[in-house]
């Protein structure tokens, strides 16, 4: 028997229970991870709650680094005692679980466990959207909603060394210091301040190339306001609330704007693709380019507790359960 949170119907963070569960033996081409560090996300919230449907009850957590325990048949790669990290299917919120071996990644031995944890979807959800959906470079001109959040951070840190100029919007003071130590020039307080203003104010009227955007209804359409013409508004979170239906006829009238909402799941669903995002993440971090600081940890019983707090947006950074 292993300790593990699991959701029997949609609902707040009591809805997070901790139960004993039997893991099964691998399956074929599955790994059996004995979990040091599991990686909290604002997806598990949405699963939680049912904004993301899962088959109930259900395990959460998408993220993790530990030790394999067990392979299954036909996992040639991965051996026991191998140290790993992964993003994948749900049942991160546990002492041990089975996950497909395509899912995990050898962890460096620079990397802490905890860093491991939470590299994964932070970091490489940071990869895709700074080298893959809008590729910056040196002089661009990027808005970070949330800079002191777990992405966000990463966002300032490698827009700001890859040469961008970068805005970020934060919730308090303490925060906004936080995101200019992670890269961004200038932190607007979005409470406190009309940011499409401050914007304009900061760039000279010139606007943004690309905003980036996990708060979602809070910051939509004022963002939009934000891009210069032919910008890039890229969606790729809503700890606010989903963005509502739009007459997309508004990116014409903007500026004949683009606007995309990718997923970190469909980039890394090809092994290749996996791998090479991962390797630049490691390359940025030894370079630098992104510092994955040690996260704030938590005993996996507290897991209602962090979610709490992370709904409440009163966090900073990174954080992870550890069993």
């Amino acid at each position: 028997m292993v300790k593990a949170i699991r959701v029997h119907q949609p609902g707040g963070p009591e809805a997070l229970v901790l139960e004993d569960v039997e893991p099964a033996p691998p399956g074929a081409g599955e790994v059996q991870i004995r979990h040091r560090a599991i990686g909290v996300n604002y997806i598990d919230v949405y699963r939680r709650t049912g904004a993301y449907p899962a088959e109930y009850p259900f395990i959460p957590g998408h993220e993790g680094a530990g030790e394999v325990v067990a392979v299954g048949d036909d996992v040639k790669k991965i051996k026991v005692g191998d140290r790993v990290a992964y993003v994948g299917a749900l049942g991160g919120y546990s002492e041990a679980r089975n996950i497909a071996a395509d899912s995990v990644i050898h962890l460096p031995k620079s990397f802490s466990y905890e860093q491991g944890a939470v590299m994964m979807l932070k970091g490489l959800t940071a990869q895709y959207l700074l080298r893959r959906t809008f590729k910056v470079t040196k002089g661009d001109r990027v808005l970070v909603h949330a800079g002191a959040g777990g992405v966000g951070q990463i966002l300032c840190q490698w827009a700001n060394a890859l040469g961008a100029k970068v805005i970020a919007t934060v919730g308090s003071p303490e925060k906004a210091k936080i995101a200019e130590e992670a890269g961004a020039k200038h932190a607007i307080l979005y409470r406190e301040e009309n940011f499409v203003e401050r914007v304009r104010d900061i760039t000279k009227g010139k606007l943004c190339d690309v905003v980036y955007d996990g708060v979602g209804a809070a910051t939509f359409p004022a963002s939009l306001d934000c891009l210069k013409p032919f910008g890039m508004f890229v969606s790729f979170g809503s700890a606010s609330g989903p963005i509502a239906a739009f007459d997309i006829g508004l990116l014409a009238m903007k500026g004949s704007l683009y606007a995309t909402r990718p997923s970190l799941f469909t980039h890394i669903a090809r092994r290749r693709d996996y791998e090479e995002m991962m390797d630049d993440l490691v390359r940025a971090a030894k370079r630098g380019f992104v510092d994955l600081a040690e996260p704030a940890r938590f005993p996996l019983a507290d897991a209602a507790k962090v979610h709490a707090a992370l709904e409440s947006r009163a966090t900073a950074g990174s954080m992870v359960l550890i069993p």
